[in-house]
């Protein structure tokens, strides 16, 4: 057998063919509502994957309609795509799209959002951790007085999980009458303007008397701040997650606590990566990283956990330092803040 580089032939044959078999493959991503900044982030870190696997990317906009997901994912099938990643808007409405994908046998991502079924294989962060981590940084900065829960959409499981490691650890300040959760709601389609109008209408309810709000994303944390800077109440303790731009300046500026980074980048390249390989063939077990789990609804499902890291004043460096923001952007309009702003 004839050796060239220490490839044999058949070898570089072998891999000339996958390679060119790859080509051919064709990944199409269903978005939820792309009007989010970091779902931009994502999409970025999914087409490099892509172009590293040598696929094809197409994508939809389903514009927070689950009608128009179900019938984006029917033109994205029709396509005739290889493997489908899929941010849901509404976990139960999404069904029959998983059906219909199995029914062509295409592979589905659940990208960042559970769609409970053993089909398809749930890529996110530990967004129980993530509740964990905004509830421990509220509740540090702000061991007692009345709290607000901002929650996400109630069509996202995400919601409920974040909620419930927040509550694990607000539970024995609840318990000692340390605080006391005063006022608490879902955000329709995790938008700020949703998530605003609840906060004022809280504020009103309680006169104003509020210490601490727990909002589950930045998008709901821009909104809850938004209405405690009309109150001039801004300042108070306040959380998110996703390491928006916006919300890690809150965070330079004193009005967010904290946004949990969940650096999209990792995840969007994970998601390209495990397409490619589900629409060659690969199965779920042998994805690297995969592990069994059980969602709350009892369906055992293949899936992989990234780690998220909570930004604060104190180290609001490493999101500089990852190439995530620009110092620029992180300390617009901040005087005498934490490094690196100061």
């Amino acid at each position: 057998m004839k050796i060239l580089g220490g490839i044999s032939v058949i070898a570089a044959m072998a891999i000339t063919a996958g390679a060119a078999l790859a080509q051919d493959l064709t990944v199409g991503v269903s978005w939820s509502n792309f009007q989010e900044e970091r779902w931009k982030t994502d999409e970025a870190a999914i087409k490099s994957a892509l172009d590293a696997g040598g696929a094809a990317y197409v994508s939809a906009d389903a514009q927070s309609s689950s009608a128009k997901q179900l019938s984006d994912i029917e033109s994205l099938i029709a396509q005739g795509v290889d493997a489908l990643i899929i941010l849901a808007q509404d976990a139960q409405a999404i069904g029959p799209a998983v059906q219909a994908a199995a029914d062509e046998g295409i592979p589905v991502v659940a990208y960042d959002r559970l769609i409970e079924d053993e089909r398809a294989f749930y890529l996110t962060f530990d967004n129980v951790e993530v509740g964990r981590m905004q509830a421990r940084a509220v509740l540090e900065a702000a061991p007692e007085g009345n709290y607000v829960m901002i929650k996400g959409s109630p069509t996202d499981p995400n919601a409920d999980f974040l909620r419930g490691g927040q509550q694990e650890v607000l539970q024995e300040a609840i318990d000692s009458g340390k605080i006391t959760i005063v006022g608490e709601a879902y955000t329709d389609g995790w938008l700020p303007a949703n998530a605003q109008r609840n906060m004022e209408q809280i504020l009103t309810a309680e006169d104003n008397q509020v210490d601490a709000v727990v909002a589950s994303n930045d998008g709901t944390a821009g909104g809850a701040v938004a209405a405690l800077t009309a109150q001039g109440m801004d300042g108070i303790p306040v959380s998110g997650q996703d390491g928006d731009h916006a919300a890690l300046n809150r965070v330079a500026k004193g009005t967010q606590t904290v946004s949990v980074w969940k650096d999209a980048r990792d995840l969007g390249k994970a998601a390209g990566e495990i397409a490619v390989e589900l629409a060659g063939g690969t199965e779920m077990s042998a994805i690297e990283g995969a592990q069994e789990w059980t969602s709350p609804g009892g369906t055992t499902m293949w899936s992989k956990f990234l780690e998220p890291v909570p930004v604060t004043k104190d180290n609001l460096a490493i999101v500089v330092d990852a190439g995530w923001i620009s110092k620029e952007d992180l300390c617009q309009g901040v005087t005498d803040g934490p490094a690196p702003c100061n």
